[in-house]
């Protein structure tokens, strides 16, 4: 009996000695987290980031403030390859934002119910290049009510929220100081000469709209900047800095990629109203403005230069400014969105040469980007590797003889990229 009572002690002491050893290692072991995945999925759909401390999971923040801090470590980072030059001051190397957070930003898009495959696949070229870092919103108005399959689509393909508002009625239809009969004839005339979207009414309140009402919408009057993004647009290249930073960093209120000539035939008489502005608000024009980008004359004449406004970072603060207001005032009431065709770009980018002072104004090299017909591709050869673009640098509009770029680094006393010249008409 000895030899198996032996046998049993020895066998209840390796069972309590490996009981021992378990409790141990588990008392010193991390605790594993209790987070779902769905919870994960569900705080990011709601722009909540349980690691960091911000708004409640409610899918609202504050009025005029965006959901603070950096996107959890849990989600793959980006690394930058731009130059250091490009990221923000306080950005860091990983790709995240600085900490603080976003910046109190959104995307907008004005769009229609039918443009929602040509808008996905500008959230996925957005998204994929830079957002899926940053999830900023995503404001989407329409002059008609969304339709559930647009909300449900667009929703699930951005990483911030998505919000959707419909422009009121007197943002989107004739004024009353317009004479319609006289603004008929006018489309009429267009559309006999071939004027593009000359005979189009729709267009027509797409341009006031987007020059003077916009950035009034409820849902636009709760950010500081905001990026414009249109249909069936492109981006070439890895964006790794925040560009909303940068500009809010660098004391910038307005950018572009791309600059060109107007059609003169749709602003005949715009720089008259320009004139005009000038001389009843002194106050609002500073020294250094870029007027000699605007007009090769001094100011007397418009060479019809502007910036590409499908593609524009800005500050909302300035478009809502008394010296926007006045200039945008001005310019309506004098009818030329009706009574001719004015379109927001050299509505935006007379205001952006006379109201800002020069340096106030941003060129984005880095932001690889096409709208048809022009492509915007770095010239620079590093640049493109780094950024991993997949543009072809031949298709550069910047320094063909249509394009401005050249006039605003003359203007800005910038040497042009080396290899400028095989890019060249």
């Amino acid at each position: 009996m000895a030899g198996p009572a032996r046998v049993t002690r020895y066998v209840l002491f390796a069972f309590f000695g490996i009981m021992i050893i378990y409790f141990i290692s588990s008392s010193t072991s991390a605790p594993k987290s209790t987070t779902t995945n769905f919870e994960k999925w569900k705080g990011k759909k709601l722009g909540h980031n349980p690691s960091v401390k911000g708004p409640e999971p409610d899918g609202k923040s504050s009025k005029g403030k965006s959901p603070v801090g950096p996107p959890s470590s849990e989600e793959k980072i980006m690394a930058p390859s731009s130059s250091d030059a490009l990221l923000a001051p306080g950005a860091n190397k990983t790709g995240l934002p600085p900490l603080g957070g976003r910046m109190n930003a959104t995307f907008v898009s004005l769009v229609r119910n039918s443009d929602l495959w040509d808008i996905a696949e500008s959230i996925r070229q957005v998204e994929d290049r830079f957002n899926r870092n940053y999830n900023y919103d995503w404001v989407f108005l329409n002059d008609k009510d969304f339709e559930d399959d647009f909300k449900k689509v667009t929703t699930a393909l951005v990483s911030g929220t998505a919000r959707y508002g419909k422009v009121p009625k007197e943002h989107w239809s004739f004024p009353d100081f317009i004479d319609q009969d006289k603004a008929r004839k006018v489309r009429e005339d267009m559309a006999e000469r071939k004027i593009i979207y000359g005979d189009s009414t729709s267009y027509r309140h797409m341009c006031r709209f987007e020059s003077g009402f916009f950035f009034r919408q409820p849902l636009m009057l709760e950010y500081e900047w905001y990026w414009r993004v249109e249909p069936s647009v492109k981006l070439f290249c890895d964006i790794n800095f925040d560009p909303f930073r940068y500009m809010a960093e660098n004391n910038k209120k307005y950018s572009f990629v791309l600059s060109l000539y107007e059609y003169a035939e749709t602003i005949p008489t715009i720089w008259d109203s320009a004139k005009k502005f000038i001389t009843n608000h002194p106050e609002h024009i500073p020294e250094d403005n870029s007027m000699k980008w605007l007009s090769d004359d001094g100011g007397e004449s418009y060479n019809h230069c502007h910036f590409w406004s499908n593609f524009e970072v800005g500050s909302l603060e300035w478009l809502r400014s008394p010296a926007y207001l006045d200039f945008f005032d001005t310019l309506d009431k004098d009818g030329g969105f009706f009574y001719e065709r004015w379109g927001d770009a050299p509505v935006h980018s007379i205001a952006a040469g006379l109201i800002l002072k020069k340096e106030e104004v941003h060129w984005f090299e880095d932001i690889a980007y096409w709208h048809v017909p022009f492509t915007h591709c770095p010239t620079s050869e590093q640049k493109r590797l780094d950024n991993k673009c997949h543009c072809n640098p031949k298709d550069n509009f910047d320094w063909k003889g249509y394009s401005c770029t050249s006039r605003w680094f003359e203007m800005m006393g910038l040497e042009k990229p080396k290899g400028f010249e095989e890019q060249a008409d």
